[in-house]
């Protein structure tokens, strides 16, 4: 299978526009249910606004894989770890449709090719801009640049804030959760592990939002 084949199983591109009157509609229907008047001055241009939103808030259902990478794939002699670290990220919960807002850590040891450093933050972004849980968005990640570039290894770590757990439910307003995918070397060696999760440990910074 070819590498852009892997990329765009990965990343699963919708096409087309998103449909915004249906939500524009919906969002009315809400308003009225929960006793709000659609027609007030205050909320006569919220559906479009929030039909607007989605439409930004979910663009990773229509991010072009191939398009993204763009070809920023580099034949390198280097077999090292590199690591993107601190990647701010923003989410939408696939069961309550809240946010969830974090960082996440990603790592890999080439096989003689590397990504252009900005095309890291950029697929983190396709996958988290997706209604999502925080266990399959770490999995995209890390599917999707092995997919790419075929590294002898590669590490995600996700740390994120829930706002399903800090507004309603269990009103946690510090729980943090953590998932993490490791892949290859990262997962065969704990040497290698250990070396990427210590480079977290050293100027790991509390989430702050």
């Amino acid at each position: 299978m070819s590498s852009a084949k892997r990329v765009y199983d990965a990343a699963q591109l919708l096409e087309g526009e998103v449909n915004l009157p249906p939500i524009e509609e919906a969002v009315s229907k809400i308003l009225a249910a929960v006793g709000e008047d659609p027609e007030r001055e205050g909320l006569q241009g919220t559906p479009g606004r929030v039909a607007r939103a989605y439409s930004e808030l979910l663009a990773g259902y229509r991010t072009d894989p191939v398009k993204l990478i763009n070809n920023a794939l580099f034949e390198v002699e280097y077999d090292d770890m590199v690591i993107v670290r601190d990647i701010e990220f923003f989410s939408l919960c696939e069961h309550h449709m809240l946010p969830f807002i974090g960082r996440a850590h990603v790592a890999y040891i080439p096989r003689g090719k590397v990504i252009g450093l900005s095309k890291i933050p950029r697929i983190v972004d396709m996958f988290s801009r997706r209604l999502q849980v925080q266990e399959r968005l770490t999995r995209q990640i890390a599917d999707f640049l092995c997919g790419a570039i075929d590294p002898l290894g590669a590490g995600v770590v996700v740390e994120a804030l829930h706002m399903c757990s800090m507004m309603r439910g269990v009103k946690k307003h510090d729980a943090r959760m953590t998932t993490s995918t490791m892949v290859g070397s990262f997962r065969a060696n704990p040497s290698t592990r250990q070396e990427f999760l210590d480079n977290l440990a050293r100027g790991a910074e509390r989430l702050n939002f």
